[in-house]
């Protein structure tokens, strides 16, 4: 029998100090979302919601495509495509295009919307809940749906906030009986933690005067302020954020042009692409990391518009797969013929990567070896990778079969351990 020097009661005396631990990361990081996450937010200021909104991004990005970009050659020459991934990318756009659109639709009651009077707010909250509710009992709604409030940051702004999100969500209430699975809402320029504390509390206000659940209201904070990387005190914010959500924090979407305005950079250099945004987004997958918490990337003012539709399409294009090389699979679209690249930059980027992650995972799960010695948790981020693919239109379980020897159900199975 192996000797040893300690003896079993020291060990478990101090062993045992690691419970509270393991309970608080089990608490606090519980993994990732089951959930799926949008490819992107599309933002449209309140007073232009209406009843054919949806369908208007869809038929505003097919003639886009179908003036500047028909055949998949074409759009190989302006993204700078290979053959084989422009002639597999280009029908998938299309039918994207065709059949959902917009993934995620944001009503801005912020930036986009401005500061009307009053009784205009207020009818544009209660006519934007009649709409969506239209959407959704026709099922033209798109998968995520909700609003972008006012911030907090002004004290003459905050109870305006209160009151539209009020209306909007009373009303949707009303009409439905319940809220639906896919509601969204953003809370913008945070700039110290007792605004997320109120907005919880208020949250926590409205659930009970509806009548829902506690803690049916969740909500994504946008970094956009400096305060909301590192606060007043010196120490990183969205940790602290996070924490005071109390579980309803459900995404940290970045916005680009206050940030960059707020790091003092001149306009010239107030794009997604620059080193200070980076930090920014470093500091948010650290801070989000294993909690379930989305990422999203945020926008371009570069438009497809015009004379310059296919420098806004390369601008786009490019920045959308810098982004999913950083680790962040959503971002902001602001025009309908933004569809096209974004579409186009997901596909692409999933198309040119499949083929070796498809060899890495069955080498994984068959245990056939390779040149490269996977983790559970790389195969995770594989499996994940063709999850992602599936929802979003780039492949179908057919082709994921094909590649990876694996079926549908098993390869969601995978991206979720």
């Amino acid at each position: 029998m192996a000797r040893s020097s300690l003896e079993t009661a020291e060990i478990e005396q101090r062993l045992s100090r690691l419970s509270a631990v393991d309970e608080h990361m089990a608490s606090r990081y519980p993994g990732a979302a089951a959930r799926r996450q949008p490819v992107h937010t599309c933002y449209v200021p309140a007073d232009k919601v209406d009843a054919d909104t949806v369908q208007r991004w869809s038929r505003e990005a097919l003639a886009a495509l179908d003036e500047h970009a028909a055949q998949p050659r074409d759009l190989a020459e302006v993204l700078g495509l290979g053959p084989q991934d422009a002639a597999a990318v280009h029908p998938r756009v299309r039918a994207k295009l065709l059949a959902a659109p917009i993934e995620d639709l944001r009503i801005d009651f912020e930036d986009g919307y401005g500061r009307p009077d009053d009784a205009v707010e207020d009818a544009d909250a209660e006519r934007t809940a009649g709409i969506v509710t239209e959407w959704l009992r026709q099922g033209t709604a798109p998968d995520n749906v909700g609003l972008r409030v006012k911030s907090f940051d002004d004290p003459q702004l905050r109870a305006r906030s209160v009151r539209t999100l009020d209306i909007f969500l009373t009303e949707l209430v009303k009409a439905r009986g319940e809220l639906p699975e896919g509601l969204r809402l953003t809370f913008p320029k945070i700039v110290d933690v007792a605004q997320v504390e109120v907005f919880v509390e208020i949250l926590g206000l409205l659930e009970r005067r509806l009548g829902l659940a506690e803690g049916a209201l969740s909500f994504e904070i946008q970094v956009e302020t400096t305060q909301s990387i590192v606060d007043s005190q010196g120490r990183f914010a969205l940790p602290l954020f996070l924490r005071a959500g109390g579980g309803r924090v459900s995404g940290l979407h970045f916005g680009t042009y206050d940030y960059t305005a707020g790091c003092g950079l001149t306009a010239a250099h107030q794009h997604l692409a620059h080193r200070a945004c980076d930090f920014a987004r470093h500091v948010m997958q650290v801070s989000a990391a294993g909690t379930g918490v989305f990422l999203s990337d945020g926008s371009t003012n570069v438009l497809p518009t015009g004379d310059q539709v296919h420098h806004g399409w390369r601008t786009h294009y490019g920045l959308v797969r810098r982004s999913l090389e950083h680790g962040f699979f959503q971002g902001w679209d602001m025009h309908p013929a933004q569809l096209v690249t974004r579409y186009a930059a997901v596909f692409t980027a999933f198309r040119e990567s499949a083929p070796a992650e498809a060899k890495r995972l069955s080498a994984y799960v068959f245990a056939t070896g390779g040149a490269v010695l996977d983790e559970p948790a790389t195969a995770r981020a594989l499996a994940a990778s063709f999850v992602r693919a599936l929802d979003n239109g780039a492949t179908d379980a057919a082709e994921v079969q094909e590649m990876t020897g694996l079926s549908e159900s098993k390869v969601r199975e995978l991206g979720r351990l």
